[in-house]
């Protein structure tokens, strides 16, 4: 029995397909896929250990060492921080060009400067670690330059195990390309 409300990502019957809806404004950075079930659980693990910091920087703030306590309080925010930044990890799109999110870095390409956006079979690191394994990466060749970091392989923490989401979100990136680079 479908229940009579909307949900947090679509409307009620609407196709699983995750298309822009048209009140969708494309001024604003967007991520054309959800975050993975392994970014999500990495997260989460690094919100549950600070979880397990503060309650120890709390039991030592209650045993009279305030520094100690001070300590914990800035291992916390750090760890929480990290987890943030772990979920903004990935590829986001908008009017405005196509932007690569790395832990440490931020790359943006604007549409005018972009020759091409497409996938090649490539080796490509498999979770973010050293280790490589062949597969699909989403390119983005700008005008006059090499291109840059992959903005989505197959084989990291949004897209390990779900080929078709990497499918779908690849193909969507293009589509943007495609609309935004001509006009």
């Amino acid at each position: 029995m479908p229940l009579p409300f909307l949900t947090a990502d679509r409307a009620f019957d609407a196709s699983a397909e995750d298309i822009a809806l048209p009140f969708d404004d494309h001024d604003s950075w967007r991520r054309p896929y959800r975050p993975g079930p392994w970014r999500v659980a990495a997260a989460a693990s690094l919100l549950l250990l600070a979880s397990f910091i503060l309650f120890a920087g709390m039991i030592t703030a209650f045993a009279g060492a305030v520094p100690g306590a001070a300590a914990c309080l800035v291992l916390a925010v750090v760890v929480i921080g990290c987890a943030l930044r772990l979920l903004r990890v990935g590829a986001w799109v908008s009017r405005h060009g196509v932007r690569r999110v790395g832990f440490f870095t931020t790359t943006t390409v604007p549409w005018n400067r972009v020759a091409g956006v497409r996938t090649v079979q490539q080796p490509v690191k498999w979770l973010g670690f050293p280790r490589t394994v062949q597969g699909q990466a989403l390119i983005v060749l700008p005008q006059g330059g090499e291109a840059i970091l992959p903005l989505l392989t197959d084989s990291s923490a949004d897209f390990l195990a779900r080929g078709e989401a990497f499918d779908r979100a690849a193909d969507t990136v293009e589509a943007w390309g495609d609309e935004y680079r001509r006009g």
